[in-house]
């Protein structure tokens, strides 16, 4: 019990992240030591050549710079299935034509109404970013697909062809389609390129395939020797990674980082270890929950992981 003493930070100029990273595995107390241990849960996921790796996030996170976080996992391979929302959609192909603007969490919203800018926590997203831009993109892309005859789509084939044809190298989206990352978003109609899909179906006889998205979700988990998972916050992205994992006994490697509690009893707050008495997760799975802002700890990671893998 009493092997691994606690040891102090130490600083150099020109310290690397991964160097830092290292020393809260030493330094521990509190999340940092949790930081650290994700890490190393990571990279031995990512190691593992017979684990499927699933990333979940949620798509606020797309709005902010650590879009370029997630963009990094798939362009370099660190990951194999990719579960999100709407929003990831919508932000992925806004910030490839348009710009996002810092803004504060207070802010006189009646004003940014007037002026139409949304604000999203600290981020404003005019009107022309976001709305006006999505809409001239989809229905531009729906055409396009009509016209060759495609009057129904999974969400994987969605998010393929959006990456293929209106995302620039900037973009996650892009990156999945080039790298064959397949990306599935079970909530399809909660946001703006939903509701185009839904708004193009009004005089088109075009369907979205979401039973084909389970078969191909089925395929992947039952003929998997092992899954893991890095799960960034909590929604339908998260449950939609644990459910369909939960036929094959469980995850093998799963990492959490998330703001909400547990006490509400939400999914998005639920810990590891519950997901453990739903056979979610692997009860002999290597495991950690990290308490915080992914837009902060995400970066670390990813920029540790990038070091240690020579990715």
């Amino acid at each position: 019990m009493l092997k691994n003493v606690v040891e102090d930070y130490t600083f150099f100029e020109g310290i690397s992240v991964d160097e830092l990273v290292l020393q809260m595995e030493k330094a521990w107390g509190f999340t940092a030591g949790k930081l650290a241990l994700g890490v190393r849960i990571l990279e031995n996921m990512i190691k593992d050549k017979s684990c499927v790796k699933f990333l979940s996030f949620t798509g606020n996170l797309v709005a902010t710079g650590t879009r370029g976080a997630l963009k990094e996992l798939v362009k370099r391979n660190l990951v194999d299935v990719v579960v999100t929302t709407c929003g990831t959609l919508d932000h992925d192909i806004a910030r490839s034509w348009e710009n996002y603007y810092k803004g504060l969490f207070e802010m006189d919203d009646a004003k940014l109404r007037q002026k139409g800018i949304n604000r999203l926590g600290n981020v404003l997203v005019p009107n022309e970013s976001y709305g006006i831009i999505i809409e001239k993109k989809m229905q531009v892309l729906l055409q396009s697909l009509w016209k060759e005859g495609v009057k129904e789509i999974t969400t994987h084939q969605l998010c393929h062809e959006i990456g293929k044809r209106i995302c620039n190298e900037s973009s996650i989206l892009y990156w999945a389609t080039k790298n064959n990352v397949p990306v599935y978003v079970p909530g399809i109609t909660d946001g703006a390129v939903g509701y185009h899909l839904w708004l193009f179906s009004q005089d088109h006889d075009f369907k979205v395939n979401l039973l084909k998205d389970s078969g191909e979700l089925n395929d992947t988990v039952f003929t998997a020797k092992k899954t893991g998972a890095l799960i960034l916050g909590g929604g339908i992205s998260k449950h939609h990674t644990l459910w369909w994992n939960q036929f094959r006994n469980g995850l093998n490697y799963a990492v959490y980082i998330s703001t909400a509690e547990e006490w509400d009893g939400s999914l998005s707050g639920a810990r590891p270890r519950e997901a453990v008495s739903w056979g979610k997760i692997n009860e002999k799975a290597k495991r950690i929950m990290i308490e915080g802002d992914a837009s902060l700890i995400l970066p670390i990671m990813v920029s540790s992981l990038i070091t240690r893998l020579g990715a």
